[in-house]
This record gives structure tokens, sequence and C-alpha cells, in this order.
């Protein structure tokens, strides 16, 4: 899931990804944002979700990835959108235009 949060004077938004799986024990977020590097998520315990926040620029669209215990890939099942990728799958899209 997916959850933003616009400035006013920033042109930037906090998006918060959360995602959960039965067999993970590790979650790493991996995006164009962060150059496909693996961001360990962490977990809420009490919600059973793993969490991580970061800020994109608005305006734009992101795609990413989830990847469970380092070998398991995933999508966010309410990303803003999907999009084929060179290895026959699909990425998730996160879209960081302001809606009013």
């Amino acid at each position: 899931m997916l959850n933003k949060r616009f400035f006013k004077t920033k042109n930037e938004a906090e998006v918060t990804f959360e995602f959960s799986h039965p067999e993970a024990e590790e979650v790493c977020l991996l995006g164009e944002f962060n150059d496909w590097q693996p961001v360990p998520m962490k977990l809420n315990k009490k919600q059973g979700v793993f969490k991580f926040k970061q800020r994109l620029p608005i305006d734009q669209q992101f795609h990413f990835r989830y990847l469970i215990n380092g070998d398991i890939w995933d999508n966010d099942h309410q990303a803003d959108g999907y999009i084929g990728n060179t290895f026959g799958t699909e990425n998730s899209i996160v879209n960081t235009q302001r809606t009013n």
C-alpha cells in the first residue's frame, strides 16, 4: 500500500511504502528512486506490516518492487499502476502527482 503526504512549501511528497507477505522475514524496497539498491523495510510487529518512508519529487512516476527474504520478488498490490520490465514480469508504479 502507498500512503502519500504532500507539502505546501516543498516540491516533494513523502511516500510510505507498506507491504505484508505471509512468509516474509525480511523485505527490501528497490526502485528507480534508489538506483534499484535494496533498502531494508522496518517491520511493524503490531500491524504485521513492513514500512519504509521515502521522499520523492512531485509530478513524476517511479518504478519499484519488493524483495522478500532475498529471493522472492513481488509488487505492491495497491500500486498506482504496473508496467512490464525487461525480466518478463511487471514493476509497480508510484505516481507523485498531486490530487486535488
